[in-house]
């Protein structure tokens, strides 16, 4: 067993190490010692290449790599992600990461798990789900995006713009942090428009749900074909097939975590942003700058645009200047405390 985990580790730390971005070369192996860190970092369901999640994960980690010159390695999760805790482990053992990354709230408890094996070492999870009653780890920082309130947003977008009254949620793993997804969502069209009838709707209850473009599409074009005009989905890279589906139907889609636009120009009516990149990147530097805060949750909100929603010219034509008007005020309300949200839901 010894020995086929060193064999896996091996393996793994090369397929990493040697997974360039374009043309680029990969790194001499004795590269990683001159560097001021190295960050390991295993990928959601989906994986590199999802055009959203981990796509804006590993954005985080060029831009600390160019801003910091630090180093990193990475791995691929198996079609459900079932492997991670045996990826996160292999990251933890290597001598030259001294912080790993899980991208996504399925790592929550084996990183947790993982952050108390190896306390020497330091560890952060995007869209961290802290279980009720469990310490959050001292070596671990978890980071949560107030995706409820985005979510708040995206449903008075769609509650304002529906032409049919009729909308539609999308979401991939049917799972508690999905569902503030679609619970602000559904808020969110209710605030501005009580008649709208909100149509829901899951990939799946696994982790593959967040892989599988083409569940999505069939999804998307059952609700399209129900009178649907907008649906905003919250799938990962399943969410690609939602976007293809709005584009044969010629009907519209809201996008999640990186803006989307430019794969169905014209059919994305905007999207609700979370600035993982620029979480990714903070974190890394506050390993670097000694400021790391582990123990704790930190949230990366609507005050500061790391959730946020997309305005600019590209969905203007779609978004009046009444609606976003209306929006923002909405938007400034929230964080004024003015609309209130119910925290029994332990939602954002």
């Amino acid at each position: 067993m010894k020995h086929l985990l060193i064999i896996l580790f091996s393996a793994l730390t090369f397929l990493a190490g040697c997974s360039p971005v374009g043309d680029e070369e990969p790194l001499p192996s004795d590269s990683l010692s001159s560097s001021p860190l190295t960050v390991g970092l295993v990928f959601d369901a989906g994986g590199r290449g999802d055009r959203s999640f981990n796509d804006s994960a590993y954005h985080g980690l060029e831009l600390a790599r160019s801003k910091r010159g630090i180093d990193f390695v990475y791995a691929e999760p198996d079609g459900q992600g079932s492997d991670r805790e045996a990826a996160l482990r292999l990251m933890a053992v290597n001598p030259d990461v001294q912080l790993v990354i899980g991208v996504g709230l399925l790592f929550s408890e084996d990183i947790a798990r993982m952050a108390m094996e190896f306390p020497d070492k330091k560890f952060a999870c995007v869209d961290y789900l802290q279980t009720p009653g469990v310490t959050i780890p001292s070596n671990l920082a978890g980071m949560v995006f107030e995706n409820k309130k985005g979510s708040f947003l995206a449903g008075a977008i769609a509650g304002l713009v529906t032409r049919t009254q009729t909308v539609g949620f999308i979401g991939g793993m049917e799972s508690s942090l999905i569902r503030q997804f679609q619970t602000g969502f559904t808020e969110g069209v209710r605030f501005v428009n009580p008649e709208v009838t909100v149509i829901p709707g899951y990939i799946g209850m696994t982790g593959s749900a967040f892989a599988n473009p083409a569940k999505g599409r069939e999804l998307a074009l059952g609700q399209y074909g129900r009178g649907v005009d907008i649906i905003y989905q919250a799938a990962g890279a399943s969410g690609l097939g939602v976007i293809e589906a709005a584009r044969e139907s010629g009907k519209l889609v809201i996008c999640t975590d990186r803006d989307q636009e430019y794969l169905a120009p014209g059919f994305v009516l905007t999207t609700i942003t979370k600035a993982v990149d620029q979480a990714v990147l903070a974190i890394v530097e506050s390993v670097l700058d000694g400021s790391f805060a582990g123990g704790t949750a930190i949230s990366y909100g609507l005050a500061d645009r790391y959730t946020d929603y997309v305005y600019n010219e590209k969905n203007s034509s779609l978004i009046s200047s009444a609606v976003h008007k209306r929006v923002e005020q909405i938007r400034a309300d929230i964080l004024a405390g003015k609309i209130v949200f119910d925290e029994t839901t332990s939602l954002n």
